[in-house]
Parts: C-alpha cells; sequence; structure tokens
C-alpha cells in the first residue's frame, strides 16, 4: 500500500491530473430537541401516582430478594410505570408527541399515506434516590420513533447519550482531531436536559443512560411509536372491540 500523507493535517500540494470533489451527506442519523415546558406541570403531576405506585411495586419485590439484595436496596434501579397513553389526563402531550413523531418521520421523506402513528409503550420512570440509576446501551430495535420528555432533571442528575448507529462507521473509527467538537467523525453525543426538554429520534438509535448520583430527583416519559398501515390499524380496533364484548 502507498502512503499518500502522514501525520499533520496541513494541505497537500495539488498533484498532476487534480480534480475538485462535491461534498455529499447521505445516511444521516435525525434528532430533534425542543423545550416544550407547556405541558411539564400537568405531566408531573399525573406521573407522581404511576412513580407512587411503581416505587411500591419496587419495594415489594425487594422483599422477597436475599438479604445481600435487601442491604443494597434500590440503588442502581429505578421506579417504572406500566404504560399509560390512554390515560386521558395526559391526552394533550401524547397527541402533541404523535403528531411531531408523524412529522419527524414525513420530514425525512417517508411515505405516511395510508398509514397510521400507535404508540406501543408510554411509560414514565424514576431512577432511585440512593443513587446508580442508569440505562445501558441499548436500542429499540423494531420501532419507528422514540422519545424522551423530561419531567425533573438538572446539571446534577443523570442525562442520555446517543452513539452512532452506523456499524460500519464504528468498526472503522479513527482518532478525532478535537474531542471537543462535533464532526461528521464523531460516535457519541450527549445532551443535558432541563424539565421540559422533548427528545425525538429513530428507534434504532443506541442510546444511554449516565449514571445517576441520587443527589436530585431525576423523572421522564419515555415512549415508542411505531407506524402501521390504516387499514391493518382499523382491523386490530375492530378485534379489540369485539373481544370486549
Amino acid at each position: 500500500m502507498n502512503d499518500i500523507k502522514q501525520g499533520g493535517s496541513g494541505t497537500l500540494p495539488k498533484p498532476k491530473g487534480h480534480v475538485d470533489f462535491k461534498s455529499a451527506f447521505y445516511f444521516q442519523t435525525p434528532i430533534w430537541v425542543a423545550e416544550a415546558p407547556m405541558f411539564l406541570k400537568n405531566a408531573i403531576k399525573v406521573t407522581d401516582k404511576y412513580i407512587k405506585k411503581a416505587d411500591k411495586l419496587l419495594k415489594d419485590k425487594l422483599k422477597n430478594e436475599p438479604k445481600w439484595k435487601k442491604d443494597i436496596g434500590t440503588f442502581g434501579l429505578s421506579k417504572h410505570s406500566e404504560s399509560f397513553s390512554n390515560d386521558p389526563k395526559i391526552k394533550d402531550l401524547v397527541q402533541f408527541i404523535g403528531q411531531r413523531s408523524y412529522e419527524f418521520l414525513d420530514w425525512q421523506g417517508f411515505n405516511l399515506q395510508n398509514h397510521s402513528v400507535h404508540f406501543t409503550e408510554f411509560w414514565v420512570q424514576e431512577f432511585s434516590e440512593k443513587g446508580g440509576g442508569h440505562h445501558s446501551t441499548h436500542t429499540h430495535w423494531n420501532q419507528h420513533v422514540s422519545g424522551f420528555y423530561f419531567l425533573k432533571c438538572n446539571e446534577k442528575t443523570s442525562y442520555p447519550l446517543f452513539h452512532d448507529p452506523r456499524a460500519g462507521a464504528v468498526m472503522t473509527k479513527l482518532p478525532l482531531k478535537s474531542e471537543n467538537e462535533i464532526t461528521m467523525g464523531t460516535s457519541q453525543i450527549h445532551y443535558k436536559p432541563q424539565p421540559g426538554t422533548m427528545i425525538i429520534f429513530p428507534g434504532y438509535v443506541p442510546h444511554e443512560y449516565a449514571v445517576d448520583a441520587g443527589l436530585e430527583p431525576f423523572r421522564f416519559i419515555h415512549w415508542n411509536i411505531k407506524v402501521v398501515e390504516t387499514a391493518i390499524s382499523k382491523e386490530r380496533s375492530q378485534k379489540n372491540e369485539l373481544q370486549k364484548k
């Protein structure tokens, strides 16, 4: 293999037969971030009961664990609610997220004609006040859209990190000129949210949460959305109605 250039970042002299290449950017990963404080007060009030219930279930579960687990307690765990997208008290937020998620997909160029957006999961979680709460890197592999809405957080709490979803790019990663700048070579980013921050991203994007110190409450709503053909959606709804009868 012939060495073209070694070290440095200076400009090479133009070789014989030089041509100027045009830059093009393909296979980019979109992440939408916005501040939506108008839902915050109500969302905190509604989720209080779900967190209270999740806290009780977590502590009840610990009663049946071995002594060493009881001694550790809820350290490293989180209070995780059931899905509650059908709660009428939170419908304004749910409708807002559903509409923005539809626009997120439409903006990417997907043909959503004759398709409907459906929440497959919509839950709230709060990291343990004893600290250690976190999430290891994972994806929501069969979901079209995922997202977070932050209810309780500050500069002392955990935060989400996102990783480059392109396996090939990660396998051939090179050192960066600067770790303090976001460039085409960046393979990991993080957001420091504030109460009311909303993040929408494709479900295939690997993400995690930094370990929380437990110094301040850290609570957020998390959801997954799947797009299905409207005809299939109607058929499922009809079957559900028949089952209820």
